[in-house]
């Protein structure tokens, strides 16, 4: 159990590393490690450098200075303008479950709206049903298919959340 504050800032080039680890050992966990996701997507390794991108952030939670997890916003091709994408949002397992997914994810609402985007989409999988169960719990929708042009094909659950 961690005893010290959560810290969330924006990403670094030296989180890269670590973050991929996370992502990928959290895919493999749940068995959600297929093509199609971000587990195979070339940018996971260099989360720093996609995330340069305007109208994107990506933040990092750390407690005692360690990496625990992170994610961010992204403005996806082929998404309205008024929209974006919360993308690559996981934990090292130890820290779930402890209310740092939810203070990643409204770090990212309040930054989507402040950004100016009206809504923020999100692309998941029937494998992580606890992270399906924190989007609804904070109102996105499920959505009948996908939005923009993410390249996740082997993601099948798709969500929206409107920022009024």
């Amino acid at each position: 159990m961690y005893t010290n504050p959560v810290i969330l800032r924006r990403i670094l080039p030296s989180d890269n590393q670590q973050l991929a680890a996370i992502i990928r050992a959290a895919l493999v966990e749940f068995g959600a490690n297929h093509q199609g996701t971000v587990y195979y997507d070339e940018s996971t390794d260099h989360l720093s450098d996609l995330f340069e991108i305007q109208k994107s952030v990506y933040f990092v939670a750390l407690i005692d200075s360690q990496v625990v997890g992170g994610g961010g916003l992204f403005p996806t091709s082929g998404l309205p303008h008024d929209t974006c994408e919360l993308v690559k949002m996981y934990l090292l397992p130890e820290f779930r479950g402890k209310g740092i997914g939810s203070m990643l994810l409204e770090q990212c609402l309040s930054n989507a709206k402040a950004i100016g985007y009206k809504k923020v989409y999100l692309e998941s999988m029937p494998e992580l049903a606890g992270a399906l169960a924190i989007y609804e719990k904070f109102g996105f929708q499920y959505l009948q298919g996908p939005l923009g042009n993410t390249g996740h094909f082997g993601c099948e659950r798709w969500m929206l959340k409107s920022l009024d």
